[in-house]
């Protein structure tokens, strides 16, 4: 099963709670209460996300953190990315294996690429925005037509 990691996870949470209130600077404490997250691994998240310029940081006794740019600007690939590093499946996707013993007879080299791709195009047509609206709410199967 393919998942991204708990803090990965925590980071979209972080900025969804973020995102609420866009244009206001938060404090990790206020961030941690609000998500029910552990102050530290709010605080991390937010480090690694101000690395990547996902999020603003402010020092001083004013401080906070923000979102850099609109939720509805930010992917959820640039969320992932941001903590885990490059999405890829398998290692010879992203280039991290050039010397894999079984390269030169692997009858799938080259085809994961493909899923691959497909994978970061679902993520990068998911923004953040998408994240913290409201769910559909789809009608039961029948309604509308009054079969049964």
């Amino acid at each position: 099963m393919f998942r991204i990691s708990k803090l990965a996870d925590y980071a979209v949470v972080v900025l969804a709670d973020m995102a609420r209130t866009s244009d206001t600077l938060m404090s990790a404490a206020v961030i941690a209460e609000n998500t029910r997250m552990a102050e530290p691994t709010v605080a991390k998240v937010l480090k690694m996300l101000s690395r990547q310029g996902i999020v603003l940081s402010v020092r001083g006794a004013g401080g906070g953190y923000r979102l850099a740019r609109p939720a509805d600007q930010i992917a959820v690939i640039d969320i992932v990315e941001a903590i885990e590093g490059p999405i890829a499946l398998t290692a010879c996707v992203d280039g991290a294996e050039p010397d894999c013993a079984l390269g030169a007879c692997c009858s799938v080299r080259g085809r994961w690429d493909s899923v691959n791709q497909a994978m970061r195009s679902a993520l990068e047509e998911v923004m953040l925005a998408d994240m913290i609206a409201p769910p559909r709410v789809s009608e039961p199967k029948g309604a509308g037509y009054g079969g049964h």
